[in-house]
């Protein structure tokens, strides 16, 4: 079910103020994703609770950690439908989930976080695991090109 646009605007920019860049098209997908190096953070937004209290907080959170990903990207579930499929697409060996959160390197799934994993947690827990992960596969901001 796709929801009025002035309901999810604020929920799309939680993350793009944050400098996470929207894609809303599954060629925008692929224009980031296909073939790309270095790291790249994927959220899967979408409009349930446990996003809001726990997945988009925990982005913000982990975003400002030393390590960090190259890119940072976003689609969001139910409301645009043929970038979230592309950009699962990318996410081998995962089924669909909303919201979830993929750090890819080089391509390759590092980090995977589903829903059964963000449901439930504080954003302080998921961000430490996403901050763990950045640690393990980003260089520091400093030194990233």
């Amino acid at each position: 079910m796709m929801y009025p646009e002035q309901i999810v605007a604020p929920m799309r920019e939680e993350l793009t103020r944050l400098g996470v860049q929207e894609l809303r098209t599954a060629d925008q997908v692929h224009e980031k994703l296909a073939g790309a190096d270095g790291t790249q953070l994927v959220i899967v937004n979408s409009v349930c609770g446990c996003a809001a209290r726990n997945a988009r907080p925990a982005v913000a959170m982990a975003l400002g950690s030393t390590h960090k990903p190259d890119d940072s990207y976003t689609v969001f579930a139910g409301q645009d439908g043929p970038a979230t499929q592309a950009a699962r697409g990318y996410f081998t060996g995962y089924p669909p989930s909303s919201p979830s959160i993929a750090l890819l390197k080089n391509g390759d799934v590092a980090f995977m976080l589903e829903r059964w994993q963000i449901e439930g947690r504080s954003a302080q827990e998921i961000a430490a695991d996403l901050k763990s992960a950045f640690e393990a596969h980003c260089a520091p901001a400093s030194s990233a090109a």
